[in-house]
């Protein structure tokens, strides 16, 4: 630390050693004044570094000059000028500077050092001593990011403010680091902004970004990433500009990519080269965006055959006229400060300008201008905040230190050339705004639109002003061309830009807005085609009562309970004829009575689906059908068991009478039923079901049973379905007349065939007429046995009571019983 103070001591001793050696004649360098304002202008610019061996004082004025920032030097100088000329800003008080030409980023320090030092002397710190500070109460400057991150923290410890005119660097923005840096020019992320926003509105999205290795164009390039993270914009291809860098294989590289949008992020130096080799190598076909340091480059767009490269876009500042600049430059170029050139007016601080026409200043490349003009005004309204001004007079007791201008600076509001000049709690401006230029033709940069910045963002560009290299059509870059409306996209690589497309299925739709790479699912309620974008309410369908199917077979249920009763009535009336007898006599009634039952169940298959509606589909018809079922069985069996078992096992026989074996048979498969049914839909219960797997546009409305919950009850009417016609088909051979086994076996042969053509119409259509299918395959289970069983037994009853007598029954027993005994 010793060391380092020593130095410091030495650097400014031999300052002042030096600033003796200075001629005292004016200088545009230097004015005296009652407060000075350091400036820091690379009116020149080290291009190489050379090697040294011993130490020697680098020479600016040997270095290239560079006009532009010549012109800005003088605006400041003439910033300085209007208000020592004012009679409202800064009264009576006068307004000094000391300007250095910082040609070098490493190699210029005296100057800064003299802009540090406290009467020319640079002391160690020690105890703070107010009154012991630099003459200078604010530096307008540096140009470029770099020397601010070289510059700026020498001036933090005193919190001398420094307000730069150039470096917009993000960095610069935090506080803790640099806590009296101001400045009026946008950041980076302004710019990245302007430059986003062009790509977006041309739909660009397969782009390259070129930027320098100094800390501007790498912040650039972070910020860069950083804006386009959650946008379609791709980075196909970065690369870093310098002076060794190989053009040719660069280009090679952009050109295998297919690449058309190229982003310039760099300095003069380096744009300058660039453009030069791409003009050389005969680069053509690209969009070039150029970032706001070299859009309005006053050269490049009237270099020979910069305009078979392609389209140059830019993003620049805003140009503002400053009143009376013009009248300043003449007027100074018509005295000789500038044109001796051996005369070294300030400290080795020479122009070189002597062949300048004041034409060629004011003609220069204006970018930064109002930038310099308004940082040398934010400076004098903070000074005259603190000097208490007002009425025409100023304060002359306030003692004035940096520090205090420092905190008026951020408090800054004050109108510039119709421009409301303001710093945010970073130092960064609040004003300004951005021109979207093009390089035309006649090697002007054209003005074709605009991004305000402040007060909110407002973004405009005249696209019809531009003239493309494509035949006046906008170019395109893209990695993957855009997939068709309702294709989803699918990665491809590592750039998401990159993708092929893939059609969405049936009941999936993609957003582009959303998520362009998923195919999302429609909810359960909605429908979607292929390559849809969005679903569709699908079409709900059941079979409501006033159906015309559903009435035609309401009707017929309603008639098959009015034809059992009349049956019941009919049978009643006859009940000790033969033929009553011998269809079963009391369990007749048994039979009807369940027929009539098992029909409540086709009521039930029409109608909106409840939870009450789907157990009574099935319950009456699986209990009541069971009854059925059984009744057959055991009429089949005594059937086969009267004419053959009576005569072949006559104790079977007979102990079948006396304890009544059919009403214990069917009591158990009533009661076993019953059970099954329970324990059934106590595990699954029937319930609405919403199909929607066959009908992509459809929900049809029905019930869903469980095949395991209802297995049991439909394998127990399975079983009594075989046994009952295992024991019919077994009296086939009975007597004509007599002949109940063939009616049961021909009404089974109807029931099995309805359930057949039923189950293969349910394999093959799931609509909303299959309710009414499955209503009809019920109520034909039904009037299989009512017509097939118990018709023939009425017509015989009604139409031929001759066959209906004891005798006549008799006598076709004792036939049948003749012709088996022989």
């Amino acid at each position: 630390m010793k060391y380092v103070l020593a130095s410091l001591c030495l650097l400014g001793s031999l300052l002042r050693a030096s600033s003796t050696q200075c001629p005292v004649p004016a200088s545009e360098f230097q004015l005296e004044g009652d407060y000075l304002i350091g400036g820091l202008f690379d009116i020149h610019h080290v291009s190489t570094i050379d090697y040294r061996v011993r130490p020697e004082a680098i020479d600016c004025s040997s270095q290239p000059f560079f006009l532009p920032n010549y012109r800005r030097f003088q605006l400041m100088r003439f910033a300085v000028e209007e208000i020592n000329n004012s009679t409202e800003l800064l009264p009576n008080v006068s307004l000094g500077y000391e300007i250095f030409d910082h040609c070098s980023d490493t190699q210029n320090f005296p100057a800064i050092f003299h802009l540090m030092s406290v009467n020319g002397l640079i002391e160690a710190w020690g105890e703070t001593h107010e009154s012991e500070v630099s003459d200078v109460i604010a530096v307008v400057g540096p140009f470029t990011t770099n020397q601010a991150l070289i510059v700026a923290p020498m001036f933090m410890g005193d919190l001398v403010p420094v307000v730069s005119y150039g470096s917009s660097s993000s960095v610069l923005s935090k506080k803790a680091k640099f806590p009296s840096f101001l400045r009026t020019v946008h950041p980076n992320k302004d710019t990245i902004a302007v430059i986003v926003r062009i790509l977006q509105h041309f739909n660009w999205r397969w782009v390259a970004f070129l930027n320098s290795d100094t800390d501007f164009g790498i912040d650039g390039l972070d910020t860069f990433l950083n804006v386009i993270e959650d946008s379609e914009i791709c980075l196909a291809y970065t690369k870093v500009v310098h002076e060794g860098v190989n053009y040719s294989q660069m280009f090679k590289q952009i050109e295998e990519q297919s690449i058309h949008i190229i982003i310039v992020f760099a300095p003069k130096v380096h744009v300058e080269a660039l453009i030069e080799s791409a003009i050389q190598l005969n680069i053509s076909n690209k969009v070039w965006i150029a970032d706001d340091g070299w859009a309005l480059n006053q050269e490049l767009p009237k270099k020979k055959g910069i305009g078979n490269i392609g389209t140059v876009l830019g993003v620049s500042q805003t140009v503002i006229g400053m009143p009376g600049f013009s009248d300043f430059i003449s007027s100074l170029k018509s005295h000789t400060h500038c044109g001796n050139e051996g005369q070294q007016t300030f400290c080795n601080q020479v122009c070189n300008c002597s062949s300048l026409s004041a034409e060629d200043v004011i003609t220069a490349d204006p970018t930064f201008s109002f930038p310099v003009y308004s940082a040398v005004y934010a400076i004098a309204h903070a000074l005259h905040n603190v000097l208490q001004c007002g009425a025409g007079t100023c304060n002359d007791s306030t003692a004035v230190y940096p520090h205090k201008v420092l905190a008026e600076l951020k408090k800054s509001n004050f109108t510039l050339l119709n421009r409301s000049i303001q710093f945010d709690e970073n130092g960064d401006p609040k004003f300004g705004s951005y021109s979207i230029v093009f390089w035309n033709k006649s090697g002007n940069a054209q003005e074709i639109g605009f991004y305000r910045v402040y007060p909110s963002v407002n973004f405009f560009i005249n696209s019809t002003e531009i003239e493309w290299y494509k035949d006046g059509e906008v170019p395109t870059s893209l990695c993957s061309p855009e997939c068709p409306v309702g294709y989803a996209k699918k990665s491809d690589g590592i750039h998401k830009c990159c993708f092929t497309c893939q059609m969405c299925p049936n009941g999936t739709y993609v957003n582009s807005t959303e998520d362009p790479y998923k195919c999302i699912d429609c909810k359960e309620t909605e429908w979607s085609a292929e390559g849809s974008t969005s679903c569709t309410l699908r079409l709900v369908e059941y079979i409501p009562f006033t159906d015309s199917g559903a009435i035609l077979i309401m009707f017929g249920a309603s008639a098959l309970v009015g034809i059992t009763l009349s049956m019941s009535v009919l049978f009643a009336m006859n009940y000790n004829t033969p033929v009553v007898r011998s269809a079963g006599g009391p369990m007749c009634f048994l039979i009807l009575g369940c027929l009539s039952l098992c029909s409540l169940s086709v009521f039930f298959y029409f109608g909106k689906p409840t939870v009450s509606y789907c157990i009574l589909r099935f319950l009456p018809f699986f209990l009541f059908y069971t009854v059925c079922m059984a009744c057959f069985v055991v009429r089949s069996f005594q059937i086969v068991c009267v004419f053959k078992m009576a005569a072949k096992f006559p104790k079977l026989h007979s102990w079948w009478m006396k304890y009544h074996g059919q009403w214990l048979v069917i009591t158990v498969a009533f009661v076993t039923q019953a059970l099954l049914i329970t324990i059934g839909y106590s595990y699954a219960p029937p319930r609405p079901y919403n199909e929607t797997l066959w009908y992509p546009d459809k929900i049809i409305l029905s019930c869903d049973f469980s095949l395991k919950a209802c297995s049991a009850p439909i394998f127990l009417l399975l079983c009594l379905c075989c046994l009952c016609f295992i024991f019919s088909y077994m009296g086939k051979d009975l007597p004509k007349n007599y002949n109940e086994a063939k009616a049961i076996t021909f009404c089974l042969l109807l029931l099995i065939l309805t359930w057949i053509i039923f189950a293969t119409e349910y394999m093959l259509y799931r609509g909303s007429y299959i309710q009414t299918l499955n209503a009809a395959a019920v109520l034909s289970s039904l009037y299989s046995f009512l017509l097939w069983y118990f018709l023939p037994k009425c017509y015989i009853i009604i139409f031929q009571p001759k066959k209906n007598t004891q005798q006549y029954f008799q006598g076709l027993i004792q036939n049948y019983t003749k012709t088996i005994s022989q």
